[in-house]
């Protein structure tokens, strides 16, 4: 299986969004360069198997943070890429990483995959285009592959709950 690594909150900070992988940005991986092409992902993210897609911490397999079966993890293709939503869990790690994506210090992300389909072309350094992957997980990292990638901390409470806290820190 090879990798990749991306950049999101859930009520009270618990969700991460953003994006695993970018279509058309080029990353170099030492002895060849690689891009991901639109709809890479298309097939896998149909597949029954889908299910079975992880979204873990660092390439950790003992460090789950949801898995797209259980509804904690959505993905989406987009135009720009891959796109995620994590509901993180209530867990000494998904506190944890909340924390360290709201600093900044883990800023990116990964995806774990066996190419199904890819071209090589010459050039100064080969370059390897991802048409079609098998999906397994994808990863948040403060070492992605990719430095497109992206997560980010969002809060979900409404507008007006927001300001009825203000208000209430402000008359007390």
């Amino acid at each position: 299986m090879e990798r990749r690594a991306s950049n999101g909150l859930k009520p009270d900070g618990r969700k991460l969004t953003g994006y695993a992988a970018r279509f058309n940005s080029e990353t170099d991986l030492g002895e060849f360069v690689e891009v991901i092409r639109p709809g890479a992902f298309t097939r896998t993210l149909a597949a029954a198997s889908a299910g079975n897609i992880r979204a873990i911490y660092e390439h950790d397999g003992k460090s789950l943070l949801g898995r797209l079966g259980a509804g904690t993890l959505r993905l989406t293709e987009d135009s720009e890429g891959l796109a995620f939503e994590l509901d993180l869990p209530d867990t000494t790690l998904g506190r944890d990483l909340a924390e360290l994506v709201k600093r900044g210090d883990v800023a990116g992300c990964s995806f774990g995959f066996l190419p199904v389909r890819d071209t090589w072309a010459e050039g100064a350094k080969p370059v390897r285009e991802l048409r079609d992957v098998d999906l397994f997980e994808i990863t948040i990292t403060a070492n992605p592959a990719y430095d497109a990638t992206s997560v980010q901390v969002r809060s979900k409470l409404p507008r007006s709950v927001r300001l009825a806290r203000l208000y209430l820190e402000a008359i007390a």
